[in-house]
């Protein structure tokens, strides 16, 4: 199961969201740390004061996978058919 990529409110960066029970359209962030924080407690795991805060969930349609696929539109092979 694939689970969206959220920002943390507290640093930022894009943490994976898990759905809460009974709260449609809700999702709690994972566990991480804050950037840099490993340095600062002599690599000691020290978690995200945003860790497992219960976040808005983007709605159907609001994510967009971005592939970077070749639009020249170009085969090189001559039996292949193009996909679109």
């Amino acid at each position: 199961m694939k689970l969206p990529r959220i920002s943390c409110p507290t640093c930022g960066r894009p943490i994976a969201a898990g759905p809460v029970a009974g709260r449609l359209g809700r999702g709690r962030l994972r566990r991480h740390d804050e950037p840099g924080m490993r340095e600062d407690f002599a690599g000691v795991l020290v978690s995200c004061s945003g860790s497992r805060a219960v976040v808005d969930l983007p709605a159907d349609g609001d994510l967009q996978l971005e592939l970077g696929a070749d639009e020249s539109g170009h085969v090189d092979d001559e039996d292949a058919l193009p996909l679109f």
